[in-house]
């Protein structure tokens, strides 16, 4: 069978699969795994664009978290960030918060271990059968933001495009912004209410616990919906919106922008963890849960559980 992206909920349906012995193949259009769980890295020093972090409820997904802890490749960052609205600045306890030195694609890239993912490689059409590009599969699995996923599938496949077209999405983009020196004061990260620009604001030198002069900041969809088409564009506006919020006279020495057309999912739409009907398509991702790693990992794990049992 097929799974096609390779972000960690199509990642971890793979990895069902192949602990079943049942035969998949991984199939990304991007260069490299890890979906949303984006890094970047500049100068060899990685910075998140995607995932700020991820949090831990679920006592299989502290399984995982626990085996990336004793791979050396996640550190436990902080409980608190700082909450910017219009009556000021104050603490925000929550809960704990991880963090990926290597960046949180590195997580996605060891989960996968041995699991067989072709990068590079663009599915144009799931058709009845199912078939991916006219090659024909016991099932297909479709670990993508649904609008995405529409794309590729045949409307004769009734009941998963219904599930795909429900969905509703908000872009952002991601700014990180290099600066000379740390001159802000120490905090973690921040969440930005009632801001025209920003929305979240990591010190990622923090996050990355090298203290790198390095931020990394996300928009509210209305303003990056505007810049969809030339995310460059915004990089001044939230450059002087990120100074201004946290005072800072010197200007950053680089700002690169990443457009996420599709950021963040408007929440659960069916009460499952994943879908898969009749037609033998699978459909797993942040979409079924909260727009969380946790919601996305455990929709994959339980797609790739579902379709080992039926094709075991």
């Amino acid at each position: 069978m097929v799974v096609v992206g390779a972000g960690i909920a199509g990642v971890a349906c793979a990895v069902e699969l192949v602990r079943a012995g049942v035969p998949v193949q991984v199939r990304e259009r991007g260069h490299v795994r890890g979906g949303r769980m984006a890094s970047k890295r500049f100068d060899g020093r990685p910075a998140d664009i995607g995932a700020a972090y991820f949090t831990v409820s679920d006592p299989d997904f502290a399984a995982v978290a626990d085996e990336w802890r004793a791979a050396g490749l996640v550190r436990e960052w902080t409980d608190t960030f700082w909450s910017y609205d219009t009556n000021g600045r104050r603490d925000a306890p929550g809960p704990l918060r991880y963090a990926a030195p290597r960046g949180l694609r590195s997580l996605v890239e060891h989960l996968a271990g041995a699991v067989p993912v072709t990068v590079d490689r663009l599915v144009l059409a799931v058709e009845p059968g199912p078939t991916v590009d006219g090659e024909p599969y016991a099932a297909v699995a479709l670990a993508m933001p649904g609008p995405q996923a529409a794309l590729l599938l045949d409307p004769a496949l009734a009941d998963a495009t219904r599930v795909v077209q429900a969905q509703t999405w908000s872009p952002a983009l991601a700014a990180v912004l290099r600066f000379p020196s740390r001159r802000w004061p120490h905090f973690h990260g921040a969440f930005v209410n009632d801001h025209p620009v920003l929305s979240l604001i990591c010190d990622d030198g923090d996050r990355r616990g090298d203290d790198a002069p390095v931020l990394v900041a996300h928009t509210v969809p209305g303003f990056a919906a505007r810049h969809l088409a030339q995310p460059s564009g915004a990089g001044p506006a939230i450059e002087q919106a990120v100074r201004d919020l946290l005072g800072l006279a010197e200007e950053a020495t680089d700002v690169h922008m990443h457009r996420w057309t599709y950021a963040k999912p408007a929440g659960d739409l069916t009460g499952n963890t994943h879908h898969l009907d009749a037609d033998g398509i699978g459909l797993a991702g942040d979409a079924f849960g909260k727009p969380r790693v946790q919601s996305a990992w455990r929709s994959g794990r339980d797609l790739g559980r579902a379709l080992a049992a039926r094709l075991g």
